[in-house]
């Protein structure tokens, strides 16, 4: 975008001194007709930018003038280095201008910001994926990510869980969301949301798109997983848990507990729990042990017991 270009521009020539077009050209990847253009307008906007001509020229700015980032506190100053996460970045093709765009940030910060920063990247390092999950081949991302910021139309080959398996889309990509080390794209119509990794094949159409008008990318995402997590958790359990179990529970079921549960005089607790299909709690209580009594559904109850009886006797002397 043009008004990033400016000051772009504007940050490497404090930064680096006098620089010809063709070194800002090379630095922007744009042509030099652009650099030139970009020039003319900070010059009409009053920024003091004059050209040494000559071998050994260039644009500099005028001694004495600077351009800082106004209005940024220490927090803000480090909550923007912070958010830069490198992974994602060099997964997207966009490793080397995220580096870029950080040296930019921290010429144009004032040096007791700049220290603060500085402190941040050497003492927190952000990484999107869990322990146990391996990192996901997405061969097709960086061209996904061309489509969305360029409103480019996709065909794709498309895995999916249910038969038929593999199907092909047309696909306008909206946006790009990383979601616990994995990447989903956003497009129409629909919108639908796809695992980016379980595209098989790509191209492009040649056509463009607009994003609907409206279209806000984290407002629906918020959606999404709303309806995702209403329409997986259809079932409730009622169980019997002791403190130690109910320490072990997580997202929706853990807020089910702590809405519901009631202190009973054993000292264990009460509650109904979220559940999304009899096999998921069948295999989840029995990960929970005998920390935990399951009272209803009657069916859960009979198939747990089923479980224990063939363990006890698989197990038994």
């Amino acid at each position: 975008m043009k008004s990033g270009r400016l000051l772009s521009i504007l940050l490497l020539l404090q930064t680096n001194g006098r620089m010809t077009a063709a070194r800002l050209a090379g630095e922007l990847e744009v042509s030099v007709r652009t650099v030139y253009r970009d020039i003319e307008a900070l010059q009409a906007a009053g920024v003091p930018l004059y050209a040494d001509p000559g071998h050994g020229g260039g644009y500099q700015v005028l001694d004495g003038y600077r351009t800082r980032l106004t209005g940024l506190n220490s927090g803000e100053a480090e909550a923007l280095f912070l958010s830069g996460l490198p992974g994602p970045a060099a997964a997207l093709g966009l490793g080397p201008a995220l580096a870029a765009a950080q040296l930019k940030l921290r010429a144009a910060i004032p040096p007791g910001l700049r220290e603060d920063a500085d402190r941040i990247r050497s003492r927190f390092h952000l990484e999107a994926p869990g322990w146990y999950a391996e990192d996901d081949r997405v061969p097709f991302l960086p061209e996904v990510a061309e489509a969305v910021w360029h409103g480019r139309v996709l065909r794709v080959r498309y895995r999916r869980w249910k038969e038929p398996t593999e199907v092909d889309r047309r696909l306008e990509p909206y946006g790009l969301v990383l979601k616990a080390g994995r990447w989903y794209v956003v497009a129409g119509p629909g919108p639908r949301t796809y695992r980016v990794d379980q595209i098989l094949e790509l191209s492009f159409t040649g056509e463009e798109f607009d994003l609907p008008e409206g279209f806000d990318l984290p407002a629906h995402w918020r959606r999404h997983e709303a309806d995702f997590h209403a329409r997986l958790h259809r079932a409730e359990a009622v169980v019997r848990l002791t403190p130690a179990a109910a320490a072990r529970l997580t997202g929706a079921v853990a807020r089910g507990f702590r809405e519901t549960a009631v202190a009973e005089p054993d000292g264990r607790l009460r509650a109904v729990l979220p559940v999304e299909s009899l096999d998921q709690a069948h295999a989840f209580f029995l990960g929970l042990g005998a920390d935990v009594e399951v009272l209803e559904p009657p069916e859960l109850r009979e198939r747990l017991a089923r479980t224990v009886r063939i363990l006890a006797a698989r197990y038994g002397s």
